[in-house]
């Protein structure tokens, strides 16, 4: 028998939801799109839309589980593979860590060992068409071992770094570890506390300010 596809607590979903903080930055588009990679790497470099595509491209299937309790299974997604631009930038030992920094200063970071995993992408393609601009596009990081918060929509750099910098999510008590499969969801136990602070501080449009960076 096949595993179940969806993680604990989750429900099965055949839209796509239209999750964010801020506002969609319908402007970024591939013409103006860039990414920065700094930080512990050897071989620092800024790449444009043009740039990525001509780096290895990977096409994989897989589900995507949000921490709302949706999951979306068997989504094909195009891009390039983390373990492709790393080979690039080479990181020092002491990078640890990999701070996902996002249009209008939103971030989220991850173990530098977890994104080395072979289905880590940097995405621009989903089920056959480019990433729309509500869904994260041109760029997004895709990182389904995680909710999916931890696939930074609109992705404008990846800072390689010694120690950890919780996000936006995070700080307002999303887990930092993020793993659908033992549900690891809040860093909260007062469910009064998450529903206030998924309806307030998340999923409405917000302006970004020094605090949050």
């Amino acid at each position: 028998m096949a595993a179940d596809p969806l993680s604990p607590g989750q429900i099965r979903t055949r839209g796509w939801p239209v999750l964010h903080a801020g506002s969609v930055p319908r402007d970024l588009a591939p013409a103006n799109w860039t990414l920065r990679v700094h930080g512990e790497v050897e071989h620092p470099e800024t790449i444009g839309f043009a740039g990525l595509l001509r780096l290895p491209q990977k096409d994989q299937v897989c589900h995507i589980h949000c921490v709302t309790s949706w999951s979306k299974v068997g989504m094909r997604w195009s891009g390039v593979p983390f373990q492709a631009l790393v080979e690039r930038v080479r990181p020092t030992a002491a990078a640890g860590y990999v701070i996902l920094e996002c249009e209008q200063g939103f971030t989220t970071s991850l173990p530098l060992s977890a994104l080395l995993d072979d289905d880590v992408l940097l995405a621009h393609s989903a089920d056959g068409a480019p990433l729309s601009s509500e869904h994260g596009g041109p760029v997004r990081m895709l990182v389904s071992k995680r909710y999916f918060y931890k696939s930074a929509k609109w992705l404008r750099a990846l800072r390689f770094v010694t120690g950890d910098e919780p996000g936006f999510g995070e700080v307002r008590g999303y887990s930092n570890i993020a793993d659908p499969w033992r549900a690891t969801r809040y860093d909260v136990d007062d469910k009064r506390r998450i529903y206030t602070m998924r309806r307030d501080a998340l999923f409405k449009p917000v302006t970004p300010t020094s605090a949050d960076l």
